[in-house]
């Protein structure tokens, strides 16, 4: 955990991860604030947990201000390539269009020679991505599994029981202290949200208004 340091930023308090490799650096998300966060930080790859605005806000800038190489899933494609992708969808956001480098297939694979297992879960937004790093114990889960939630699935593309089977099939098998990152909030861990987490013990009582926590976290970047 000590090869992390957390930004978080831009109006729904959005985490992003930047995880140090001995050859270079890889940010996890990209939220407002993120490039001026690690302005004087290395950014050899930018990873995308999915392409909702608050994620990919300020990955154009990184790019440009880094040149590093950016990657995400197919479905993400749209998201980031239109400026006016999210404005069909009534938000007044627009984004900088950018391109991927390469794309991201579920399975593992190798990113700046760490070996990651990356897990397609949609159901909150299409092509979510959750890489596990296997040496660190630790999911960058995005917006899937939150302390004490999970994803919202009434935005378009969103549907409740992809959502679900995908968190049951794929993530909750992990190993329980099995640390999750998420896309808001604060950290947890595959056992206690296994354990504990409400959407997920009582799935019978859930309602779509119930989407996610509050965050409690201010913008702010932390080691």
């Amino acid at each position: 955990m000590n090869r992390f340091k957390t930004y978080t930023g831009g109006a729904l308090e959005t985490n992003c991860f930047l995880y140090e490799t001995p050859v270079g650096n890889i940010l996890f998300d990209a939220p407002e604030g993120a490039d001026a966060a690690f302005a004087d930080t290395r950014v050899d790859l930018l990873l995308l947990t999915h392409g909702h605005f608050d994620h990919v806000a300020d990955g154009a800038a990184i790019i440009r201000r880094h040149g590093c190489k950016t990657a995400f899933h197919a479905d993400t494609i749209p998201m980031v390539g239109e400026r006016d992708f999210f404005r069909k969808w009534g938000f007044a956001q627009e984004v900088e269009p950018f391109a991927a480098d390469f794309l991201i297939e579920e399975g593992p694979g190798e990113f700046l020679g760490e070996a990651l297992r990356v897990f397609l879960v949609p159901g909150h937004c299409p092509g979510s991505l959750c890489f596990l790093l296997p040496g660190e114990r630790v999911l960058v889960g995005g917006d899937v599994l939150f302390r004490g939630g999970v994803g919202r699935w009434d935005l378009p593309g969103g549907n409740r029981d992809i959502l679900f089977d995908g968190i049951r099939r794929k993530l909750l098998p992990l190993d329980e202290d099995v640390v999750v990152l998420p896309g808001h909030g604060p950290a947890t861990t595959i056992g206690r949200e296994r354990a504990e987490n409400p959407f997920l013990t009582e799935e019978r009582n859930l309602s779509s208004t119930e989407i996610r926590p509050a965050s409690t976290v201010k913008s702010r970047t932390t080691l």
